[in-house]
């Protein structure tokens, strides 16, 4: 006789299906999104929150580290709006085309409209989705294969609200970086749910950004995602930047799929968040395709942070490099979970990735698992993986010639950030996210 085995609810868990229950109706679409909200709620469900026991969430228990799920946050009043106006603080300097959500709803008396730009048309995910229309320019984001059976991601497919649905038009090459601000009120503990879409054509060229920001005092929850078709010869350079508040959880999904001969640069800045998980996953579909994944991570206090990404060479002839940094002191945590696989017929194939993590205290902890899963013979990969702390001998040379401790440790945490920012490619973005890296090390005590 087979006993049967169910699995027990978490109070999170439990809270999470009254929450969708209580919301769904409400939630923006016809009944084909209903339904396809019903069919990802039900992948959660027999899922439930990733836990330890699903490998790709080994380091990032969220049946231990999410105690319970904060209610769906509500359209933002003025009191929102007016903190969302200043929103998006690191990168504020630098020229850009705004996009303001604020408590997980699209803001748009506070966005530049887009629309006149030649080539470039966007709508909000609400708006497109209480339309419905079939005729519409733009598809509604569907489940992808990547990535497609991850609790995480169908929680957000199953009570998505807005986000910003973008398409590139060919050849268009974007004048300034379009920014998404997504940034929490702080007047309550809710939850938000983000879903946008770029689809960027053949041979256009764009900068985006996504920021992501919130007050320190609030335990609030983000669920995040971008699917992201770059087209054959198009250039997408995205760079995310998380400064949550310091005691938010905040879960991020990237889907990605890179055309011939196209070029991807991504670069994740973490600055915040009590729990920060962002994934990734790529793949290279079209041949020569360039993908740069890069991001550096500050971390203190009790700070978890978990970066995990499945980079897929569908087909050969693609060039990839990975290069992640994480600086942790206090008692503060980093996993890095990176996977390359290359497909039997993507021959040529050129792969290669590094994490490094700094520990500045005895009490940090850095966990590395870089994967290689290879099945074509004529390539080149590689991957590595390092954790240590400063180096005393350099430290010494620094000090040796009257610069005080202190800054000596600033100088060379500023060094081993740098390599990884410098794979931005945009000058201002670039310098904002360095000059944040050195405001960090200068609130070091």
């Amino acid at each position: 006789m087979n006993a049967e085995v169910k699995q027990i609810k978490t109070a999170a868990e439990s809270a999470l299906a009254a929450n969708f229950a209580a919301s769904k109706s409400r939630l923006p679409g016809g009944p084909q999104t209903a339904g396809e909200r019903e069919q990802a709620f039900k992948l959660f469900e027999r899922r439930g929150l990733p836990h330890r026991r699903i490998e790709e969430w080994k380091h990032t228990d969220l049946r231990v580290l999410m105690r319970d799920a904060k209610p769906l946050a509500a359209p933002p009043d003025a009191a929102a709006k007016d903190r969302a106006k200043h929103s998006g603080g690191l990168v504020s300097g630098v020229p850009m085309h705004r996009l303001v959500f604020a408590d997980g709803a699209f803001v748009p008396e506070l966005s530049d409209a887009v629309d006149f730009l030649a080539g470039v048309t966007m709508v909000s995910l609400a708006d497109m989705l209480a339309r419905n229309d079939a005729g519409s320019a733009f598809a509604p984001p569907e489940a992808p294969q990547a990535g497609g059976d991850d609790a995480a991601l169908a929680l957000n497919t199953a009570m998505m609200t807005d986000g910003a649905v973008i398409r590139i038009a060919k050849g268009t090459v974007v004048d300034k970086p379009i920014h998404l601000v997504f940034s929490h009120s702080g007047s309550a503990a809710t939850a938000t749910f983000t879903r946008s879409q770029m689809i960027v054509e053949a041979g256009a060229k764009v900068t985006l950004v996504e920021s992501h920001e919130g007050a320190d005092d609030v335990d609030y929850q983000v669920s995040t995602a971008l699917n992201l078709v770059v087209g054959d010869r198009a250039e997408v350079n995205r760079v995310k930047v998380g400064a949550e508040g310091a005691r938010a959880l905040h879960i991020a999904t990237l889907i990605a799929d890179v055309g011939e001969g196209a070029q991807l640069r991504d670069f994740i800045f973490n600055i915040g968040s009590a729990v920060t998980r962002n994934q990734l996953f790529v793949t290279c579909s079209g041949k020569n395709a360039n993908v740069m994944l890069a991001g550096a991570s500050l971390q203190r206090g009790t700070q978890h942070a978990d970066t995990t990404l499945v980079l897929d060479h569908a087909v050969g002839g693609c060039t990839s490099r990975e290069v992640f940094k994480a600086v942790l002191d206090d008692e503060s945590r980093n996993v890095f979970q990176g996977k390359i696989v290359v497909r039997q017929n993507a021959q040529k194939t050129d792969a290669r990735m590094m994490t490094r993590a700094l520990l500045l205290s005895d009490d940090a902890e850095a966990d590395s698992k870089p994967e290689l899963e290879i099945f074509a013979d004529d390539v080149q990969c590689g991957h590595g993986a390092t954790a240590g702390a400063l180096d005393e001998n350099l430290k010494f040379y620094l000090m040796a010639r009257g610069i005080p401790e202190h800054e000596a440790e600033a100088l060379l945490i500023q060094s081993f950030v740098g390599d990884a920012i410098e794979t931005i490619a945009h000058d201002g973005l670039r310098d904002a996210l360095m000059f944040a890296t050195v405001r960090w090390l200068g609130a070091r005590v």
